[in-house]
């Protein structure tokens, strides 16, 4: 009953050709051998034809290749694995971030903590493709967007994406989507009819990134750009981070530490208004009037190799393989909540760069204000970052490595036994108490030594059940962490004042309520928010920021 009723939902989706349910499925038929993204132009097959899969890669192992017509490679990411914690969900946000392209099988599997065997078969129980299949649809999803949007050699793009070898690279396009990598690439140029900018360059510096390119970023609509800029422009580090939120475009742009050099990347947003109607997945139908948004990637790179990963940072950072319709269809159901959806209907939950130097910037960020932490980290890079030359507006440090904070923050005097005790040096890196700068050092070490791992397909809660385990790391930041860090869409920080101030502009709270009975009530009413209920922090911390005066109406039949 539950196949045939999701079967039903995906198909009136197919039957809609609403784009925003691009990625999320793919659609194959058996009568022509391809498969297709929902919202493609040609003619809706019949359902009998129809074969949903979740994946592009079960699609290929079935014996389907891409259409031609709505290229349903180039599309955001399946929002599926950002929910997902089970093994498959943590498989596909490490292939997604290139783990598989240096290491193969063996390198995934021992970074998850199972078998090979058990991997594949995991795999290919819950997804229909093993994981060499998986990251090969991965690459070659990569490698169309770089043939489309720059003038790389086709022998770059081949290294660049993955691929062992050219001919290798060449044998997958044909195989996947019916045509050689130049023919893909001029079918795009002539479609476009747009001079094509030269997307590779090279720059004389020697103490940074040497290779240059631009390319589009995908985003699955609603998008409030505005918001997720903002968010990211109040806690940026100088020299680490850059924006621009007042020119006709927004700008982030942040150095990067990544497998074959420093790198840096810019994302821009452009407007574009537009207004359409839809139907929904449930047969009913939405007016969408909001401005829709295109993104644009450039890197600087030490190396082509490192593009997988670079895409994946500025992919996780913006939240981009979200499902913003899940989002608003669960918390919209709360009348509390459902003016501040319907205003910003595309809120994100932004992400990291990188797992460890969001832990040492969380840590500082303890019991301080945004303000307060942000001048500290300030301070840290300027004595102890890794000067880097960019062409980026605002970019000219590396965010410490652990080794480095260790050397370059000393350990705190002990402060035992009676009597004055030496005071901590006024000039040191973090003028924080003796005793969070001691938990940075420990999680720096900790980090250092391996024994603890932060990336895209750490188990959440044995991670936060590790930290929480961690002197001077509270509940609080450990789920801050998974929130951030892992992009956890069902996390909930128990104890942030913010989110009880957003609360109570809401109505959701009783102001009366002691601070701690807040607390237990606020936990007790977000339990309806699941699994959404990170994004709904993200909402009660936007209204926090905002003026009473200036909040939404409420729903009248609230």
């Amino acid at each position: 009953m539950e196949q045939s009723e999701d079967f039903d939902r995906r198909y009136r989706a197919v039957q809609s050709r609403d784009r925003r349910f691009d990625g999320q499925f793919y659609t194959a038929v058996s009568s022509t051998k391809i498969y297709c993204r929902p919202s493609c132009p040609a003619q809706t097959p019949k359902p009998e034809n129809v074969t949903f899969f979740s994946t592009s890669a079960a699609a290929h192992e079935h014996g389907y290749r891409a259409c031609k017509r709505c290229l349903p490679d180039a599309t955001p990411g399946t929002p599926e694995w950002n929910i997902r914690q089970d093994l498959a969900g943590r498989a596909m946000r490490l292939i997604r971030e290139g783990a598989m392209n240096d290491g193969g099988v063996r390198t995934l599997s021992d970074r998850l903590g199972y078998s090979s065997r058990h991997l594949h078969r995991t795999l290919t129980a819950e997804l229909g493709a093993g994981p060499l299949a998986l990251a090969r649809a991965h690459r070659m999803h990569l490698a169309r967007s770089l043939l489309v949007s720059t003038q790389m050699s086709i022998t770059d793009i081949a290294f660049a994406s993955g691929f062992s070898s050219v001919r290798q690279f060449n044998a997958t396009a044909s195989t996947l989507f019916g045509a050689a990598p130049r023919e893909i690439r001029q079918r795009a140029h002539k479609a476009s009819k747009v001079a094509q900018r030269p997307p590779v360059g090279h720059r004389e510096a020697d103490a940074g990134p040497r290779l240059s390119l631009r390319l589009a970023l995908p985003v699955r609509e609603p998008f409030d750009a505005v918001e997720v800029f903002r968010f990211l422009d109040q806690r940026a580090i100088p020299g680490v981070e850059a924006t621009q939120l007042n020119g006709e475009a927004l700008v982030y742009a942040r150095t990067l530490r990544l497998a074959h050099g420093p790198a840096a990347i810019e994302v821009t947003a452009t407007a574009v208004p537009a207004t359409e109607v839809s139907s929904t997945l449930d047969g009913g139908d939405s007016e969408t009037e909001a401005r829709r948004w295109q993104l644009q990637l450039g890197c600087e790179l030490s190396s082509f190799a490192d593009i997988p990963a670079a895409v994946a940072v500025a992919r996780r950072i913006f939240d981009l393989d979200a499902d913003p319709q899940a989002v608003v269809a669960a918390l919209s159901a709360d009348p509390s909540l459902a003016p501040w959806v319907r205003e910003s209907p595309g809120l994100r939950m932004p992400g990291t760069a990188d797992g460890p130097e969001y832990l040492i910037r969380a840590i500082v960020g303890q019991q301080i204000s945004v303000v307060a932490a942000r001048t500290q980290l300030t301070r840290l890079v300027d004595v102890l970052g890794t000067p880097l030359t960019s062409s980026f507006t605002g970019l000219s440090r590396l965010f410490p490595t652990p080794e480095e904070i260790l050397a370059g923050v000393p350990e705190p005097p002990p402060r035992k036994g009676p009597g004055p005790h030496e005071a901590l040096d006024p000039e040191r890196p973090l003028r924080l108490p003796a005793r969070s700068i001691s938990t940075v050092r420990l999680a720096a070490q900790a980090l250092a030594s391996g024994e603890l791992q932060l990336h895209q397909g750490a188990d959440t809660r044995a991670l936060h059940d590790q930290l929480t385990a961690m002197p001077g790391i509270g509940q609080w930041t450990a789920s801050y962490l998974m929130l951030r860090v892992l992009g956890d869409p069902d996390v909930w920080m128990t104890g942030d004042v913010v989110l009880l101030t957003g609360a109570k502009k809401l109505g959701i709270l009783d102001p009366d309520l002691n601070k701690a009975a807040a607390h237990r009530a606020l936990q007790t009413h977000a339990q309806r928010w699941s699994p959404w209920r990170s994004y709904a922090a993200m909402y009660l911390w936007k209204a926090a920021a905002q003026n009473a005066i200036a909040q939404p109406r409420k729903d009248p039949s609230s």
